[in-house]
């Protein structure tokens, strides 16, 4: 059995990564909260037997193996350098930090460690994916050329906080939905984004001059162009994850979600035809895999490299949105 200690009474924790966390066998020994009524209260309507306001309360009060973190963005890299130093395994939120020195200074203190790293980048263990990426490693498209991604949502008032109000944090629809829109590129394609342009809206939303709106174009390794749509205000809008080669074409629909869902079809020479898809709980499956890395046996879904590579690529972007100029994406692996 895994012991966690959560970092953060956080509403994704709340709404999936407990329950993930137990159907994976694992158990809540406590949760790190700065507000001492918020996480006592927090602790209790989720059946976890200790709560505490410090960060070394909870690395070295109880005895914990691994520690989720879904505090806000600012507040990952001592958090996790903590962690690490206290021997534990450690899954992170995305994005991993607020700045590239910070997380790959995360991911060097967690190699050091030897303990596990993870992004939750949970768009990976979406079956819609997998079996687009492996589409496509099969050749049934060809030569990959071009990729859409529609993410452009509505963020639900339980949410808007902070991601609408504190740039320090940050905060803004890049470096909380592009930053997945990258790494599921990176995931379905097996290729490395070079560079980006693009551009950013404020359609009423959000504050602090932070984007709720972002459009760009992202070049890959590969030659192929990928175009992407995020937002936080469109309330009737359908997700999607398109991929078009030489051959074919692969079409997701709603398929940018948190819930095990949506469809791909394929269409080639010979027809249009839906792919089986096998759906399971994205979060349950990503803190399998994350178990397994600590037993010795894989890596988790998204590691610390991902996480590089999805923060170097939302950075890119902010700066292309604000210079007008291709910026390059480089995580300096």
């Amino acid at each position: 059995m895994i012991r966690w200690g959560l970092i953060g009474a956080s509403t994704i924790a709340h709404e999936w990564v407990i329950d993930a966390i137990r159907a994976n066998g694992g158990e809540i020994v406590s949760v790190m909260s700065a507000n001492a009524e918020r996480g006592a209260k927090y602790a209790a309507d989720h059946g976890i037997a200790h709560s505490v306001t410090a960060l070394d309360e909870l690395l070295s009060g109880q005895p914990i193996d691994a520690v989720y973190i879904s505090t806000t963005n600012e507040l990952h890299k001592d958090q996790v350098l903590a962690s690490a130093k206290a021997g534990k395994h450690v899954l992170c939120e995305k994005p991993l930090a607020t700045s590239l020195d910070d997380a790959k200074a995360m991911v060097a203190a967690c190699k050091a460690a030897n303990v596990v790293f993870a992004t939750n980048h949970h768009l990976r263990n979406a079956a819609t994916h997998t079996a687009m990426r492996d589409a496509i490693a099969a050749g049934k498209i060809g030569k990959p050329l071009a990729a859409r991604v529609f993410h452009a949502v509505y963020l639900p008032p339980h949410l808007q906080g902070w991601r609408l109000d504190r740039p320090d944090a940050g905060g803004g629809v890049i470096l909380d939905i592009t930053v997945h829109d990258t790494d599921t590129l990176r995931y379905v394609l097996g290729d490395d984004p070079v560079e980006v342009i693009a551009s950013t809206q404020q359609s009423g939303l959000a504050k602090a001059d932070l984007a709720d709106a972002v459009m760009g174009i992202m070049r890959f390794k590969s030659g192929l162009i990928a175009m992407f749509h995020d937002g936080f205000t469109t309330k009737y809008a359908d997700t999607g994850f398109e991929v078009h080669g030489t051959e074919g074409s692969l079409v997701g629909r709603n398929v940018m979600s948190q819930k095990p869902v949506g469809i791909v079809t394929l269409r080639n020479a010979d027809g249009e035809f839906e792919l089986k898809l096998d759906h399971q709980n994205l979060y349950e499956t990503g803190i399998a895999k994350f178990h397994a890395a600590i037993a010795g046996n894989g890596k988790p879904a998204a590691d610390g490299e991902d996480g590089l590579w999805s923060l170097a690529a939302g950075l890119a972007v902010a700066e292309a949105a604000k210079t007008g100029v291709t910026q390059p994406i480089d995580p300096g692996l």
